[in-house]
């Protein structure tokens, strides 16, 4: 029902008078336990919306919900206005692109926001990442990222991991090839010297720098000759197991 727009105390009163059947104002405050002065505020949004109706009989109102069939009918006007929004989508991503300049930088602060950047990640063949990638397993991230790299697999994305000396992503040990090769998986140690608790990750045009903590934290550049440049440093480390 939030999903519809209610809020919890709308929901709360929806759903007692819908248990009750026809409910007088002191049951569903019986009920729910809300102050009689904000169920009567309650109730008038309910029946603004269509969800609730009212009866009055020798001047006392009693109250009751409508046919469930006007929460499909929402949910249908929802899902329609969603269609349409996201038909708008490409329309928006254009006027996106062509008003970008050439080197444009953005944060992301909080695990919300990385998850958004990580998302974004999946749109690109390929993602290279250098550093202390396994900080992730430490945050409250942890099990979403573990969901994000089967997604990631599903969608045959490749990801080359230049991981700090010592370490590595949990499941995805060092030497275990053919483990590797099913998940687009390839993984290669920098020196022992090289050990931060960033992470770069290049994807597209794009730079981001990561760090993982309770609440994660990222800055992100996107520029050819940036990218071209951090491109320049992973190569030199890079070392094929293969």
């Amino acid at each position: 029902m939030k999903e519809l727009g209610l809020s919890q105390g709308q929901i709360d009163v929806y759903q007692a008078v819908l248990s009750l059947g026809i409910s007088t104002l002191g049951r569903i405050q019986e009920k729910t336990g809300i102050e009689r002065r904000n169920i009567y505020d309650i109730l008038n949004k309910l029946i603004e919306k269509g969800l609730v109706t009212y009866t009055v009989e020798k001047g006392k109102k009693t109250f009751q919900c409508t046919h469930p069939n006007k929460i499909a009918e929402e949910i249908r006007k929802k899902q329609e206005a969603l269609k349409e929004l996201k038909a708008q989508v490409p329309q928006m991503a254009s006027l996106f692109e062509s008003v970008k300049p050439d080197i444009r930088a953005e944060v992301f602060r909080g695990n919300e926001a990385i998850k958004a950047l990580l998302e974004e990640m999946l749109n690109y063949k390929e993602t290279y990442w250098i550093g202390g990638n396994s900080g992730v397993e430490s945050t409250p991230l942890k099990n979403w990222f573990r969901h994000w790299m089967d997604r990631r697999v599903r969608k045959k994305r490749m990801m080359y991991d230049l991981v700090d000396h010592g370490t590595y992503l949990e499941g995805f040990e060092p030497g275990n090839i053919e483990e590797h090769k099913k998940n687009y998986y390839k993984y290669c140690s920098l020196p022992k010297e090289l050990v931060s608790p960033m992470v770069i990750v290049i994807f597209g045009n794009k730079v981001a720098q990561i760090l993982w903590s309770k609440k994660s934290f990222a800055f992100v550049m996107e520029s050819k000759q940036i990218k071209d440049s951090f491109m320049r440093y992973f190569n030199y480390f890079w070392r094929d197991p293969r």
